[in-house]
């Protein structure tokens, strides 16, 4: 379940949030005026979220590539790699 709290909280319970991101390695969803406004979450939790983002990125490049038949075979591919071509 979220955890959802006001904008308030983020002046007078920053520890408190701090703690749970931490924690639970969840991001705390913050309101204004009733309305979401703010996700904030650990470092740890945005640099893998990130690291996540940028896998997916790419592995859709590495697909289209292979749909516009840009491929290699694997050994060729992994010289290319040991010689620093790539």
């Amino acid at each position: 379940m979220p955890n959802i709290r006001p904008s308030s909280d983020l002046r007078n319970k920053y520890n408190e949030i701090s703690e749970f991101c931490h924690k639970y390695k969840e991001p705390v969803y913050i309101t204004k005026n009733g309305q979401g406004d703010l996700a904030v979450m650990s470092i740890e939790t945005y640099e893998k979220l990130a690291g996540k983002f940028e896998l997916y990125k790419l592995l859709d490049d590495g697909l289209k590539a292979a749909e516009q038949g840009k491929t290699s075979p694997f050994r060729e591919a992994l010289e290319d790699i040991r010689k620093g071509l790539v």
